[in-house]
């Protein structure tokens, strides 16, 4: 009975330390938590606020794209013959006049193909030639053997009245049967003469027949001694490469000594642009911008070579041909610019504006504005829209809108949308990395999604230090600024007022709400900085 208890003991004893074991271990974490968020929030400092000022002036909105430079006219002048290049009278950048000789190919081979073409024409016409003096022969031959057909029935003629006549006498017993039948020999001889007069007229006739079928072929012969050599001396002309317009050769792809093989392409030996005064910039369109350019519109654009310079263009044509790479749909829009001082080359790399909307001295907003989301809980968030009249819309609802499909365009810089900066339409705020596609797929994705956006929410502080919220109507935007068309609901703004674009406390980095206009590229995207104007102020 004493095992018994000392075994019970024990067994309770090993329990009650599993059981406490067991509880620290769940206990442990959470205390670590508690303490982790107790040290953040009694060391976190102050929260600083950067903003940036209304202002009031012109906003220029442009679908933006890159393109390429490239000349009016482009001839790639080529070679038809095979051969080695003897000389050459252009280099890179040299100009040439039309039918200027630029380069020769060496002639040896080809000159002797042409004797040879001409030796072989020369021999078919002999030999029509001899065909003909041989016809001549052969059509006297002809009309001898008909004279001796006609003989031959002459005296087949005779012969039968003379056969006749003593067949007569001998029955008269005038004459002897010898003689008779001499005569019935002579009649059947005749008429045998004939036959063979007959037969060589048709073998004369035939031997004629003969010599003018071959005739037409030694003709036919010399048409293709002609063909030949006439051939020959084209191939002989390549030769001389000569330029086929005014222009300017913008590449030389051979040398002196260089063998060229054109045995089934002409080998491109000269590139040459017809007229670089007046050149064409080929821009990628994002089907999103596309619709809104016309034909005749002004264009600006910029180039590396000349960062502080823009020149100006006009829109010539938007080719209805659409390329597709990685899902991103473009079309060609051909822009026309005067290059007199030919300081822009073709390839060069051309950063395209083409305004399509324009404000006069309005109330602008910084962009940066519009992408601020102050760090406030749901139900905070909410007593501030309800006590500045503002509908608010749950989060979660604005994430299920915009996972939905794009919203139907509208007034440029307005659609249907929801408060707070949220886009309820598809698609990713302009500038996301995410969205893809590059500088161009960044500004024309932005300009897209001004469409989607309705009214939006921008915060300032009062003069209390709290947080206002202000619906906002926009309008016109230039990727920095954005045209202010109507306050909706909490409050006024004005030139001079001041924005919020971020928040930052000690040890937190500032940030940035999503949704809004895209900043003009180059700095990132969420900085609160990157809207002109920044200024800090401590809470």
């Amino acid at each position: 009975m004493a095992l018994v208890s000392n075994v019970l003991g024990r067994t309770r004893a090993a329990w009650k330390r599993s059981v406490l074991h067991r509880a620290m271990l769940v206990a442990l974490p959470v205390v670590l938590i508690l303490l982790a968020s107790y040290w953040k929030i009694s060391t976190r400092g102050p929260v600083v606020y950067y903003s940036a000022r209304v202002e009031q002036g012109d906003i220029s909105q442009g679908v933006q794209s890159t393109g390429t430079i490239n000349a009016v006219t482009t001839v790639l002048v080529g070679s038809q013959v095979s051969g080695t290049i003897s000389q050459m009278s252009v280099d890179f950048n040299s100009r040439v006049k039309k039918g200027q000789v630029i380069a020769q190919i060496d002639p040896a081979i080809l000159k002797a193909r042409l004797l040879q073409a001409e030796a072989d024409l020369t021999n078919a016409q002999a030999s029509v030639r001899s065909f003909e003096a041989q016809i001549e022969t052969q059509r006297a031959d002809v009309q001898a053997a008909k004279a001796g057909v006609d003989r031959a029935k002459a005296l087949l003629t005779d012969a039968e009245l003379n056969s006749r006549r003593n067949k007569e006498l001998f029955e008269q017993g005038i004459v002897s049967a010898a003689l008779r039948d001499t005569a019935q020999a002579n009649y059947e001889s005749a008429a045998a003469g004939v036959k063979v007069a007959e037969a060589q007229l048709d073998q004369a006739r035939a031997r004629l027949k003969s010599m003018q079928a071959n005739m037409e072929q030694a003709k036919a012969q010399v048409q293709q001694r002609k063909a030949a050599a006439e051939m020959a001396r084209v191939d002989l002309a390549h030769t001389t490469i000569i330029a086929p317009i005014d222009g300017t050769v913008i590449a030389r792809n051979v040398d002196i000594g260089q063998t060229v093989a054109a045995s089934f392409q002409a080998p491109t030996l000269f590139i040459i642009a017809q007229d670089l005064t007046k050149m064409l910039v080929y821009a990628k369109t994002d089907e999103a911008d596309v619709g809104r350019i016309k034909v005749g519109a002004t264009a600006n654009f910029r180039v590396d070579s000349f960062p502080n310079r823009s020149f100006p263009g006009t829109v010539i044509q938007v080719r209805m041909n659409a390329t597709t790479v990685q899902n991103v749909v473009t079309y060609d829009t051909i822009i026309e610019f005067d290059n007199p001082d030919e300081r822009l080359f073709p390839g060069m790399t051309a950063y395209v504006t083409i305004p399509i909307a324009e404000a006069k001295n309005v109330v602008k907003i910084p962009n940066g504005a519009l992408r601020f989301k102050p760090d406030l809980t749901e139900s905070d968030l909410k007593k501030l829209y309800e006590k500045y009249k503002i509908p608010y819309e749950d989060p979660r609802a604005q994430r299920l809108a915009g996972a939905g499909g794009p919203g139907g365009p509208s007034k440029a810089g307005e659609s249907a949308g929801g408060p707070g900066g949220q886009p309820v339409g598809g698609g990713r705020p302009a500038g996301d990395p995410a969205a893809g596609g590059g500088e161009q797929r960044r500004m024309s994705g932005g300009m897209a999604g001004m469409r989607r956006f309705g009214p939006q929410i921008v915060w300032k502080l009062s003069p209390s230090k709290e947080l206002l919220p202000v619906m906002v109507r926009l309008g016109v935007t230039d990727y920095t600024f954005t045209e202010l068309r109507e306050v909706v609901a909490g409050g006024e703004l004005k030139p001079d007022d001041e924005l919020i674009i971020g928040q930052s406390s000690t040890g937190s980095q500032a940030q940035a709400g999503p949704g809004g206009f895209p900043g003009r590229p180059g700095g990132p995207m969420g900085s609160p900085m990157n809207a002109p104007g920044g200024m800090r102020r401590t809470m």
